[in-house]
């Protein structure tokens, strides 16, 4: 059974620090493209963050130079690391896999993880 299993959210005040965490079971993360969404209440799904499984990553134009995507094999787990954190990052995060025939992710999204950023 596939799960996804994010971590590391919280309270934090602007410009603050957070390191999200992303466990997958039930297939291999590193053999696909991979990412980071975060949806605000009430607001639409964004993507924030992907890496390849030749570690080519991109950001979203809201994140680039605040955010960094890695990745580590080994224990088949995804990171986000999140500095300079703003009030409008405040979202649940989610990772997930893209589809290999390029129509996006798939649909086994995790619970996803709280972040909140305010004073």
């Amino acid at each position: 059974q596939v799960q996804l299993v994010e971590s590391g959210g919280g309270l934090v005040q602007p410009g603050g620090s957070l390191r999200l965490s992303c466990a997958a079971s039930g297939f291999i993360f590193s053999s696909y493209t991979t990412g980071w969404y975060r949806q605000a209440s009430g607001k639409q799904r964004e993507l924030v963050a992907v890496i390849t499984s030749g570690d080519t990553t991109y950001y979203a134009d809201s994140v680039k130079g605040r955010f960094t995507i890695t990745r580590d094999n080994a224990k088949n787990m995804i990171y986000l690391q999140m500095d300079s954190l703003k009030p409008e990052d405040t979202a649940v995060y989610n990772c997930n896999a893209m589809k290999r025939d390029g129509t996006g992710p798939f649909n086994w999204w995790g619970q996803g993880t709280q972040v909140t950023v305010s004073s």
